[in-house]
């Protein structure tokens, strides 16, 4: 069914206001449930990220009015664009999600830092883990080197008794 100039229109400015978020990832969808669309969009809305399926002639459109480096990746089926402020949340969400959906589901692009990047760099951002984990990994870093110092010590320690 064809859409009227008007609401096309509209789209466009809604997806205007859709591209200027700090963090866009681009999903290509096909034989996707409502259910599992309504899953995957609680999922999204709990974090703060939105998602917004389109028509792919509008989006493109919409990209223009932003200035990015880089060459918008080739979209098949239908198509879908995550939005957020953080620019890693989205990523990760899709992602996860596309773990138990690798069918139905896939991350062909997105915007990172004011650059449309590919697959495979969204699919890395989407892999980096959360902040709290990246602090427990740096406090381990830090204390690995004490810690076998101190059994260095009590060692040497042990054999002059």
């Amino acid at each position: 069914m064809a859409i009227k100039k008007e609401k096309k229109v509209e789209i466009l400015k809604d997806l205007e206001n859709i591209v200027k978020n700090e963090s866009l990832v681009f999903v290509n969808f096909k034989k996707l449930t409502v259910l599992d669309a309504t899953d995957l969009r609680r999922k999204l809305r709990q974090n703060g990220v939105g998602y917004k399926v389109t028509k792919k002639t509008l989006f493109k459109r919409a990209m223009t009015s932003r200035k990015l480096e880089g060459e918008l990746p080739l979209l098949e089926n239908q198509f879908a664009v995550a939005y957020g402020s953080d620019p890693i949340l989205g990523a990760r969400e899709v992602y996860d999600f596309q773990k138990t959906h690798k069918e139905n589901i896939q991350i062909v692009g997105g915007v990172f830092e004011g650059k449309i990047v590919d697959k495979e760099s969204m699919m890395a951002i989407a892999t980096i883990p959360p902040i709290k984990v990246l602090y427990a990994q740096f406090v381990n870093l830090i204390n690995s080197p004490i810690q076998r110092f101190a059994v260095a010590l009590s060692e040497i320690a042990k054999s002059k008794e």
